[in-house]
């Protein structure tokens, strides 16, 4: 994987971006070797296009990369990451026409990404010089800490069970610091854990509650929830096995918490954070939970078990029960947890929930300036009495087969304090296939917008650590 930039260099072969308006002007100025060359390769300025120029007599190295022009609605501030895809080897720097080279640099290192441990790189990839004027560090921060989360997410279960992944959680909490304590099997039952405990209990590998905290006392408060579910066999409402085949990748939420959980350690910020991971397996053996089962919760809310496939709301029901006990200011959590989700917006768009119309306008509108996008969906206050028991005082799941997402989403809300303080982030988690910034395989959908977001309202606060 790559996840640092380069000293700048002069020495570095350009990159001009160009559009269809100021392509004519490039090209005359390029001179007539370079616009024989365009047109004999038909480069036309299009987005996503790109002109390789070997240099030559006269001629220096260069590349000409279309994007769209700077007012355009549309434009994707990732696309930049589709040059180290198809740039050959080497040393590269900005050259005319970037408009945020900062984004461009990020796109560039995003699409760097490879997963290498089982097998090395089949290329070696082309290099960026850091930008001059750019904050490097922030940008090679978020990258690295993308590039930790997918390796997570991208590792199957039998290297990244629940075990391995506690592991990878404590090893961050260490690396900055951070006090951590970790909660294992029957001791779940000791503290007040029985959601996380029933859905875990089956598995080789005991479930567990990794809690870690970091930063100054009177930061900001905030706590990040990741669903932890290494492996997803749907427990004796077992799936297909078409539908286990990416079922590693259901401790994404996790991936995105500890993602996101880098960056604001790493940067810095007044923040006092806290990260709250139920990791679990949902595994079949003698003493797995049952459909039809009752448990009661940490907030003291019995559960009626409707499917053992929707285990990832009970964990994390137990860890928001946990995380509203500190009245964080902030509470997102971060779930790979329904298809339907999936059926409604797709693989790159996450549906996310709040009650509060302030937090999710500035959700919303950070997305769009970094191009990590979400889409708020509603807690849909008619659909809540479907979760009602008769013998219990809730069911994990409604009898009806329609808007599971927000069935989702409300079974969680019943967990949670104060609703308008907190998010919930329905995360795919993958990329099903490769697009600028976005290799194929694991991803992180949320961290980069919640990294800015859980930033400018700590400085907001004019605390000084």
């Amino acid at each position: 994987m790559t996840s640092k930039l380069e000293d700048w260099s002069p020495e570095a072969t350009a990159i001009d971006f160009v559009d269809t308006e100021s392509w004519p002007q490039a090209r005359a100025a390029a001179g007539a070797e370079v616009a024989a060359l365009a047109d004999a390769a038909g480069f036309e300025a299009r987005p996503g296009g790109v002109l390789i120029v070997p240099g030559g007599t006269g001629v220096s190295p260069r590349v000409f990369f279309g994007v769209e022009a700077p007012a355009a609605k549309s434009r994707d501030s990732l696309l930049a990451g589709k040059l180290a895809a198809d740039l050959p080897t080497g040393l590269y720097r900005f050259g005319a026409g970037v408009v945020d080279p900062a984004q461009a640099a990020l796109a560039f290192l995003l699409s760097s990404y490879s997963f290498t441990r089982y097998v090395p790189a089949k290329k070696v990839k082309p290099r960026l010089c850091a930008p001059q004027g750019v904050d490097r560090a922030r940008i090679e921060r978020i990258a690295g800490a993308v590039a930790f989360g997918r390796d997570l997410v991208n590792t199957p279960a039998n290297d990244m069970g629940p075990e391995a992944l506690a592991e990878a959680a404590q090893a961050l909490a260490a690396k900055y610091g951070a006090s951590c304590r970790t909660i294992v099997g029957d001791a779940l039952l000791a503290e007040n854990f029985p959601l996380i405990h029933a859905v875990g209990r089956a598995a080789a590998q005991a479930p567990r509650l990794v809690d870690f905290s970091h930063g100054p006392q009177d930061g900001l408060k905030v706590t990040l929830v990741g669903k932890g579910v290494c492996f997803d066999s749907g427990g004796l409402d077992i799936k297909p096995a078409s539908a286990m085949q990416l079922m590693k990748k259901d401790m994404g939420g996790a991936a995105v918490a500890l993602a996101l959980a880098s960056m604001v350690m790493d940067g810095g910020a007044p923040v006092r954070l806290r990260v709250l991971l139920p990791i679990v397996e949902n595994s079949i053996s003698a003493n797995a939970f049952r459909p039809g089962d009752v448990y009661p919760s940490r907030k003291g809310l019995s559960v009626e078990i409707g499917d053992t496939d929707a285990e990832g709301r009970l964990i994390l029901a137990d860890a928001l029960a946990l995380a509203c006990e500190d009245a964080p200011d902030l509470l997102f959590d971060f779930a790979t947890l329904t298809g339907a989700a999936r059926v409604a917006l797709g693989p790159e768009l996450p549906p996310f929930y709040t009650a509060c119309d302030a937090l999710a306008d500035d959700i919303a509108a950070q997305g769009r300036g970094v191009h990590d996008p979400v889409w708020r969906l509603p807690l849909w206050d008619a659909y809540d009495k479907g979760l009602d028991g008769k013998i219990s005082d809730l069911v994990s799941t409604s009898s009806g087969p329609f808007a599971g997402s927000i069935i989702a989403a409300l079974f969680l809300r019943r967990f949670v304090g104060d609703p308008m303080r907190w998010a919930h982030f329905d995360c795919y988690c993958w990329t099903p296939s490769a697009k600028p910034g976005r290799p194929e395989g694991g991803e992180i959908q949320a961290a980069r917008l919640l990294y800015d977001l859980i930033e400018r309202r700590a400085q907001e606060r004019g605390i000084v650590s």
